[in-house]
C-alpha cells in the first residue's frame, strides 16, 4: 500500500500541536495583560470632576485633614464626600470669584449638591467599610497612595480581589499606629528584633544636626512603643486567619 501522506507531514502536525499551545499561552498572557491594564482597571487615569479639586493644594500645602472633608471615614463604611456648606466655608472668602469654582457656587446657590464622579468604585457584591480599616490602623495611603500629591484624584492600586487578599492575608505590610492613619509618607517600621543593622543619617530634633545610627538604634529610640506591625496586628485584635473567608467581603 502506497503512502497515503508525505513524510514532511509529520514535522507539520508537530509544528500545528506545539504553535497551537504558545498560541494559546499568547492568547492568555494578552488576557491578562488586557485585565491589568489601565484601561480595565481605571488605575492612574485621571477622571473628569465637576470641579478640578487639589489635594497635593489642600492636603500638601494648607495641611487639611482628611477627615475635613471627609467627615464620616471614622464611623460609618462610606468616607463621604464634603457638603458645598463645607466648600464655602472657605471659598466664601478665598478665590470666592474664581471661574474655576462657579460650580461651588452654584450648587450653594441652588442647594443642589455637586456630582462627583466616582474614583474609587467597587462593585455591589464586594462590601468594603472605611470605619473598621481606620480602626485596626490601616491608613489611607495603603489604598489612596500618596493622594496628598495629586494635583488631581486618579486611582492608585488596581482594586483587584487578589490585591485586597494580599493584604488581608499579611495586614502587617500594611497596619500602622492608629495616630499615623490619616498621615502621608510614613515610613514602614521593621518587626522588632529583625532590623537590618546598616547605618542611616537621623536628624536630632533639638540641634538641627544629623548623627549616624543603626537601623535597630532607630527603632529602639525612635520608634513610638508599640508600632512593631506583628505587635499592632495583635494589639487591634486582627483576626489573620479569617480575614481570606468570603464572608468578609461578599455578604
Amino acid at each position: 500500500m502506497s503512502q497515503v501522506f508525505h513524510p514532511a507531514a509529520n514535522a507539520l502536525a508537530r509544528g500545528t500541536i506545539f504553535g497551537g499551545i504558545f498560541l494559546i499561552a499568547a492568547v492568555a498572557a494578552g488576557a491578562r495583560l488586557y485585565h491589568d491594564s489601565p484601561y480595565m482597571t481605571q488605575q492612574d487615569v485621571v477622571r473628569d470632576q465637576p470641579v478640578p479639586f487639589s489635594h497635593d493644594h489642600h492636603v500638601s500645602g494648607l495641611g487639611i485633614d482628611c477627615r475635613f472633608c471627609h467627615a464620616t471615614v471614622e464611623k460609618t463604611a462610606s468616607a463621604g464626600l464634603p457638603t458645598t456648606e463645607t466648600c464655602m466655608g472657605c471659598h466664601a472668602l478665598i478665590w470666592n470669584r474664581s471661574p474655576l469654582l462657579a460650580p461651588v457656587r452654584e450648587s450653594f446657590r441652588t442647594g443642589e449638591p455637586l456630582a462627583w464622579t466616582r474614583v474609587y468604585d467597587v462593585p455591589d457584591f464586594v462590601y468594603f467599610n472605611h470605619s473598621i480599616h481606620v480602626a485596626k490602623g490601616i491608613g489611607c495611603e495603603s489604598c489612596h497612595g500618596r493622594i496628598d500629591q495629586m494635583p488631581l484624584t486618579r486611582k492608585a492600586v488596581t482594586l483587584h480581589m487578589q490585591w485586597c487578599l494580599d493584604c488581608h492575608r499579611e495586614p502587617e505590610s500594611a497596619v500602622r499606629p492608629r495616630e499615623n492613619v490619616f498621615r502621608f509618607g510614613v515610613e514602614k517600621q521593621p518587626s522588632t528584633g529583625s532590623a537590618p543593622q546598616h547605618a542611616f543619617e537621623a536628624t536630632k530634633p533639638a540641634g538641627g544636626t544629623t548623627e549616624t545610627l543603626t537601623k535597630a538604634d532607630h527603632t529602639r529610640h525612635a520608634t513610638p512603643s508599640g508600632s512593631d506591625p506583628h505587635e499592632l496586628v495583635r494589639q487591634y485584635g486582627i483576626k489573620t486567619h479569617q480575614l481570606s473567608d468570603c464572608v468578609v467581603c461578599h455578604r
